[in-house]
């Protein structure tokens, strides 16, 4: 049995299968298959089987029940994956030993104001989910976050009493004028909100204390919660203000070290603005690898998507999904998930008011234009898009898995690692990721890398000039043909296009 599976809630009591020195760890919850992830992360609406019986404003009422539908896609188990191992790898990073030692050196800090040179592991996971607008970047981190628990309470462990609560994750927005001391409250609050605790009533209290005593406390308090994990969204809002008010260095100073010393894993969210100070600090360059992600494309993802939420029409005349209308659809929104959704919810609301009571491409332009929708022709960084993400589902059955290990028995030992690289993909038994170094996960190429290059907007009919049909003995078809300066001469002769000249 899975842990955690009796208790509901956020915060759970802890469970342990194995006691091994290592509490944190030890009580974290599985990490889920892709089947499982899937199905909690659908949000579905219930269809009223009443419509024709329905008034105008009930239905317009039931529109907006529409922003609740979520459909799942294999790029957000991909997140989900990376946000597990992304807190998995901090309680793997150091023993409770090196966390007591490490509490005690930023306590030292914190009352003598002189900084020092750490002797334990620093290393945690930092890594960034970059996109475009609307692309579910936030609900995909927040959904994916809420299928762990928050906060485990540890009271016994090893026969002996430990009172402690260990905060697994925090989600912290950004807001829009944000400083390194409003980022730092903010985290308080968060911390505050997962917990009970009045850490910000606190900070609040002592505005005349400079912004260092406030982040080497929000170092002291990350340390002894036990955090696992910070998600900052909206990051983009920093480094603006940031640029604007000339404090970029203090900023990425803030944010390097509270992954240090600390050894909290970091997850920047937000938009592509965001790619342009990664890249230009070093500090930034190695720790904000991850994803960067691109619209879908008109293909089978983007098909499923709309033709799952074309079933949430309220309107008096159903209108039946043709293949010009997906591609009409897919033009206005240029694929983007949020601008899909909201399009069919503002078409409806437009043919029910207009009393057209039908969807069609004038409606669905209708609503473009009420919204505002303006979705660039070029994106400033390239990145993948969510329709190339592909997660296989991998059944692990314990026969199969005993044959594999008589076959590595008979095999040599070179040859059975390739194999086992290329054919298999097992997790413990447990269902966790054992062995997991922080270093791996921070370092390795995930499928949203991106480069320093424009990416142009997709579309479902292409756009530009028709090519126009030249005739067989244009010069520039034959040039094509054959690029050198004899054949066009030999062509210049055969259509008595060469001058000739007596001197």
């Amino acid at each position: 049995m899975k842990k955690y599976q009796k208790q509901s809630g956020m915060t759970v009591d802890a469970e342990y299968e194995e006691e091994q020195g290592n509490p944190f760890f030890e009580a974290l919850p599985e990490i889920l298959g892709k089947e499982e992830v899937m199905k909690r992360l659908r949000s579905q609406i219930p269809y009223p089987k009443d419509i024709q019986k329905m008034s105008p404003e009930e239905r317009r009422r039931e529109v907006m029940e529409i922003s609740k539908w979520f459909y799942p896609m294999d790029y957000m188990y991909t997140i989900y994956d990376m946000l597990y191992r992304a807190m998995s790898a901090t309680y793997q990073t150091k023993n409770i030993v090196d966390h007591i030692r490490q509490m005690n050196d930023l306590y030292m800090d914190f009352r003598t104001g002189r900084e020092r040179e750490f002797q334990y592991a620093t290393q945690a996971y930092t890594g960034a989910v970059l996109g475009v607008p609307g692309i579910g970047k936030t609900s995909t981190v927040q959904r994916c976050l809420s299928l762990m628990p928050q906060v485990i309470v540890h009271t016994n462990y090893g026969g002996k009493p430990m009172y402690t609560k260990q905060i697994n994750y925090l989600f912290v927005e950004c807001p829009s004028d944000c400083s390194v001391r409003t980022l730092a409250f903010n985290i308080f609050s968060a911390i505050d909100r997962a917990i009970g605790s009045d850490y910000l009533k606190q900070a609040t209290y002592q505005r005349a204390v400079a912004a260092s005593a406030t982040t080497t406390k929000l170092k002291i308090i990350c340390m002894n919660h036990h955090i696992g994990l910070i998600v900052i969204d909206e990051i983009q809002n920093a480094i603006q203000t940031a640029v604007k008010n000339r404090q970029l260095k203090p900023l990425v100073k803030f944010l390097v070290e509270l992954t240090n010393e600390t050894s909290t894993g970091i997850c920047f969210c937000g938009t592509m603005e965001a790619e342009d100070l990664f890249m230009s600090q070093e500090h930034l360059k190695r720790r904000t690898r991850g994803f960067r992600l691109l619209p879908l494309k008109y293909d089978v993802t983007y098909r499923k998507f709309i033709t799952e939420l074309w079933d949430s029409q309220v309107v008096l005349q159903r209108t039946e999904l043709s293949e010009k209308l997906m591609k009409q659809i897919y033009d206005l929104s240029a694929g983007i998930p949020s601008y899909i959704v909201k399009i069919f919810q503002e078409a409806q609301v437009q043919a029910i008011l207009t009393g057209k009571e039908k969807l069609s491409y004038e409606v669905l332009k209708q609503a473009v234009m009420c919204l505002g929708i303006e979705v660039p022709k070029t994106y400033g960084w390239s990145g993948t898009s969510i329709s190339d993400f592909t997660v296989q589902e991998v059944t692990v059955n314990e026969e199969a898995v005993e044959s594999v290990e008589i076959e590595v028995q008979t095999t040599e030992e070179t040859s059975l690692e390739g194999d086992c690289q290329e054919e298999i993909s097992l997790d413990p038994v447990d269902g966790r990721r054992d062995k997991l170094d922080a270093g791996d996960i921070m370092d390795e190429e995930l499928p949203g890398s991106a480069e320093k290059t424009s990416s142009k907007r997709f579309y479902a009919v292409k756009r530009g000039r028709k090519k126009s049909e030249r005739d067989d003995s244009d010069l520039l078809e034959l040039w094509v043909e054959n690029p050198s300066a004899d054949a066009l001469l030999l062509n210049l002769e055969q259509f008595h296009m060469l001058e000739r000249r007596c001197f």
